[in-house]
């Protein structure tokens, strides 16, 4: 396992993360708590949450259901130092949380306080923004963005509030730094260039779904995370389990995340079926696993901080991290840009 350090900051994490976003729906207490112990054994020093979770199904009867179950672990093990844990403050328009309110000083100090109950912990070393006050194109966004329609004052009011409260969460010892989810090129550097004129808290990473089936990341965004050293924690780099090829052929595995989010967050759908079925043909013709190579992939990317994977079962879990040991080659790396020229956004 090797490790990366996030952004400008000291904080070393492994280069593969544990997610936690079935914990509390498909998987119980004690699967996770397995989880967890498997993960640290396996040199994992890095666990990703947020308060919303878990999301297989999203509910109000189980909203910060995840938290929790890592709070218990932490508890039981007394291996909190030795982990670097993330979490997260959702975003409004969820009726549930806080009323659906979006980011405020008031409603992210109320945040951070929940969430640390939940973890039985007095920190959370990376507290991110889950998703922007503004608008963004994330969630399948894309088709219907636009940044016209945002309101330019309060878009850089509510970034600079933001920084401001991080700032005072960081000096109580309540968060160590401050990472961003679901954000854009510009919206990153609004941060970054903001703390910097106000002395404030510099974002340390980014949280933005990255896969080989999903890579707007390499343009912009990469631009930014190279020169302001600000990297990536790539959430769903297995498109939500598209790229283990077991939705294949209209394949709905019993107990899968295709089974209880039908669409798999609007990535199921039938321009995505040719290019899964272009790289299982590739991960076949070199003897690969399609899961193992399209980690491979992302851990081979110079902006990757981290890739977050997400298991329902130890099988899964142990073949994910396996992938920190797959060394993709030239030839495969080439193909993969063939297959991508020809299916650049299937998803």
């Amino acid at each position: 396992m090797k490790y990366h350090t996030l952004g400008r900051t000291d904080v070393s994490v492994s280069e593969i993360c544990l997610g936690t976003m079935t914990w509390g729906s498909q998987n119980t207490e004690a699967e996770a708590h397995a989880q967890m112990d498997w993960a640290v054994e396996n040199g994992v020093n890095f666990f990703d949450t947020a308060e919303l979770y878990p999301t297989t199904p999203v509910s109000a009867e189980t909203y910060g259901r995840t938290e929790e179950f890592i709070g218990s672990w932490l508890t039981k093990t007394g291996k909190r130092n030795e982990i670097v844990l993330a979490s997260k403050i959702a975003g409004g328009g969820r009726p549930h949380i806080r009323d659906g309110q979006g980011i405020t000083p008031q409603t992210m100090r109320a945040a951070v306080d929940a969430s640390l109950r939940r973890l039985q912990t007095d920190r959370i070393d990376l507290y991110q923004i889950h998703w922007p006050n503004r608008g963004h194109y994330h969630f399948r966004g894309t088709w219907g963005f636009d940044a016209t329609t945002q309101d330019r004052s309060e878009a850089a009011s509510d970034i600079l509030q933001i920084l401001e409260t991080a700032a005072d969460l960081v000096q109580e010892g309540k968060i160590g730094v401050l990472g961003l989810s679901n954000e854009t090129a510009w919206g990153t550097q609004k941060y970054i260039n903001t703390a910097e004129a106000k002395g404030l808290p510099r974002v340390a990473s980014i949280q933005n779904e990255y896969s080989l089936l999903y890579r707007t990341f390499d343009l912009d965004l990469a631009e930014v995370a190279h020169h302001e050293q600000v990297g990536l924690l790539a959430y769903s780099p297995l498109a939500a389990g598209l790229l283990t090829g077991k939705y294949l052929d209209g394949g709905r595995p019993a107990g899968s995340r295709g089974t209880i989010n039908k669409d798999l967050g609007g990535r199921l759908q039938p321009l995505q079926e040719p290019a899964v079925q272009a790289y299982q043909a590739l991960a076949q013709a070199h003897g690969l696993d399609l899961a193992q190579m399209s980690l491979a992939f992302c851990l081979s990317r110079p902006f990757m901080a981290s890739v977050i994977i997400g298991a329902t079962s130890m099988e899964q879990l142990k073949l994910d991290v396996s992938a920190a040991d797959v060394t993709l080659s030239k030839e495969v790396l080439a193909q993969i840009d063939t297959i991508h020229r020809q299916y650049p956004m299937p998803i």
